[in-house]
């Protein structure tokens, strides 16, 4: 059983674990929507080497286009759905198109530069965004077929059944995508542009790529988020939306995408209890996420591992002092 395996099986693990360690449907479906915008921001980083703060832009299209069809077109919500991995894939390429001809502090300016703009726009254009209030009453309806309904989404349980199906399916494409070619491409981009450029790899075209297939998946977690709370908000396309995403995929470890579901679920879980505690819990969250990022450089990922590897050596060295001590007594 090859690493992609053993990986789908542990997030399988994780997405069946948690409602039996979870009170709320709503909270663990949040956990996986963030996953999504994690993992596909992680496509960037982990792998490309692009530090993107754009992904705000393409999770807010994703809320935004969910919402348009189904408060104003008579439309089914797969459709919806669909459409918001499209235009979050074509937003994508927009923005790539123009960030990646710069490198740097540059390509990064040029990001933030785009979402500050994406916001802007989108508070202008009140009656189509709903401005500062956001598209407001947007259904949740069960998918049906021919009058009867195939899968209930109406409690919090079901919905978060149907965000973990769409989860693992998507978990399952990344790595896929991760292990070809086009995959271990990116990581050569990554750790030297000059040295692949020179084999003769488009890095443009390799670049843009990534980010068609980031804004797709973020899109497609915007249009999820959308659809759990009924409203589009304003503040899915703010520029807090693409640092928390970079910070869960931080948090989590970048190169992995097991490890951005680790990050989502640090961050939304200690966010929510610690909300409980205080009513300026960000202080103590960047507290915490300060101490985080000084002890464990690989993320929660490195830590897991290194841990892994202790138990393993301890275990190697008692089997080899076991081995001594019985050929001691022969």
């Amino acid at each position: 059983m090859n690493s992609k395996h053993i990986q789908f099986l542990i997030a399988l693990a994780i997405v069946i674990a948690m409602p039996l360690f979870m009170r709320s449907g709503s909270l663990a479906s949040e956990v996986l929507i963030y996953a999504l915008a994690a993992m596909g921001c992680n496509l960037l980083l982990g792998y490309t080497g692009l530090l993107s703060f754009g992904q705000g832009i393409f999770f807010g299209l994703g809320s935004y286009t969910l919402g348009i069809m189904l408060t104003r077109l008579p439309i089914p919500m797969p459709v919806a759905l669909l459409a918001a991995v499209v235009v979050g894939g074509i937003g994508a390429a927009i923005v790539g198109w123009v960030a990646i001809r710069q490198r740097g502090t540059y390509f990064v300016m040029l990001t933030l530069a785009f979402a500050q703009m994406f916001y802007f726009v989108a508070y202008s254009a009140a009656d189509l965004t709903g401005g500062d209030n956001g598209l407001m009453d947007i259904p949740r309806k069960s998918l049906t077929i021919a009058g009867h309904t195939i899968v209930p989404l109406d409690t919090p349980w079901q919905y978060y059944t149907f965000v973990a199906v769409l989860f693992l399916i998507v978990f399952w494409m990344l790595r896929t995508v991760c292990d070809s070619i086009f995959g271990r491409t990116l990581l050569a981009v990554r750790d030297n542009e000059e040295r692949a450029a020179a084999v003769g790899y488009n890095l443009r075209m390799l670049k843009l790529q990534a980010f068609v297939i980031s804004g797709a998946v973020t899109g497609l977690a915007g249009a999820l988020h959308a659809l759990m709370t009924g409203i589009a908000p304003l503040s899915n396309a703010e520029y807090h939306t693409s640092e928390m995403i970079l910070v869960m995929t931080v948090i989590g470890g970048t190169g992995n995408l097991l490890a951005s579901l680790l990050g989502a679920a640090f961050y939304v879980l200690l966010g929510d209890w610690l909300s409980t505690l205080w009513p300026r819990w960000l202080l103590l969250l960047g507290l915490v996420l300060i101490v985080v990022s000084l002890a464990m450089q690989g993320g929660l990922w490195g830590l897991c591992q290194k841990l892994w590897l202790k138990v393993r050596g301890k275990k190697a060295v008692d089997d080899e002092s076991a081995t001594e001590s019985k050929g001691g007594h022969a």
